[in-house]
């Protein structure tokens, strides 16, 4: 690889991990929307297979996102606005619907899960870009099931899209009348057991393509990606978190929906070239 190239994608990495600790922290994500597409370019100069290069970035930005997810649940704790029995009510079943996503996502085609992107990413920038306070399912949570299977929901989406969920737990939370802050902060808390729960899962579902992965690769989890990566995005997951606390609602509606748009829109434009 030309040292041209190398000096760039060092660039890129570093930029995705700074990028990836401070939504973390300000939005109580762990910042899978911005390291899978980084990754899928990293992983294509590369020469990873198209068959197995999205599994790849999907798995190695769980993988990453777990310290970013602990230090952005930590800050956001202290601040008390974390629900714990919202926490309680879904990790169980979150960490089901991603052993389902993970198991899945190792037969599925690379195109599922950038389709997964781009509908989820579209929902969740839709619903906040639009700003409506009125648009809400209920003033009170739901039931029992009704727990389990938003839990379920956000856990086999956050392990087909390599993310920590934070932007599906804060989208249910307000639509069922919660603040946005108290959505953010609960948010960060549930991304632990699932990016614990996703790394486990793809490692377990790449072992068998373990030859057709690059070197330093544990299943579908690169390790050189998590290595460059994720002490950056850990070490400025506080400052987002700080900084969040002190946004105004809708500058932080508006924040955290232009970048799942941003994102849907790359990986729509790449699913239009693969039919192409």
């Amino acid at each position: 690889m030309p040292l041209g190239e190398i000096a760039w994608l060092a660039v890129a990495v570093i930029g995705a991990g700074i990028v990836t600790g401070l939504l973390a922290g300000v939005f109580g994500i762990g910042g899978g929307a911005v390291i899978v597409p980084v990754l899928y370019e990293v992983f294509r100069i590369v020469d990873v297979p198209e068959t197995v290069r999205m599994q790849l970035c999907v798995g190695t930005s769980l993988a990453i996102i777990v310290p970013t997810a602990v230090r952005s649940y930590r800050t956001h704790r202290a601040t008390g606005l974390v629900i714990p029995e919202i926490i309680r009510s879904w990790a169980l079943p979150a960490v089901a619907g991603v052993a389902i996503g993970s198991v899945g996502a190792a037969v599925a085609p690379g195109g599922v899960l950038k389709l997964a992107f781009v509908l989820i990413a579209g929902v969740i920038a839709a619903k906040l870009l639009a700003g409506r306070e009125d648009w809400i399912l209920s003033d009170h949570l739901p039931g029992v099931w009704g727990m389990t299977g938003w839990g379920f929901v956000i856990g086999l989406a956050s392990a087909l899209m390599g993310i920590s969920g934070g932007s599906l737990v804060t989208m249910v939370l307000t639509l069922y009348g919660k603040p946005i802050h108290n959505a953010v902060a609960t948010a960060a808390g549930l991304g632990v057991p699932i990016t614990i729960a996703g790394t486990l899962g793809y490692v377990l579902a790449g072992l068998p393509y373990q030859e057709g992965l690059p070197p330093l690769s544990i299943g579908f989890v690169s390790l050189i990606g998590v290595v460059l990566i994720a002490p950056i995005s850990s070490y400025v997951a506080p400052v987002g978190a700080r900084l969040a606390h002190a946004l105004a609602r809708r500058r932080l509606e508006i924040g955290f929906g232009v970048f799942p748009l941003v994102v849907s829109a790359r990986f729509a434009v790449s699913l239009l070239a693969t039919l192409g």
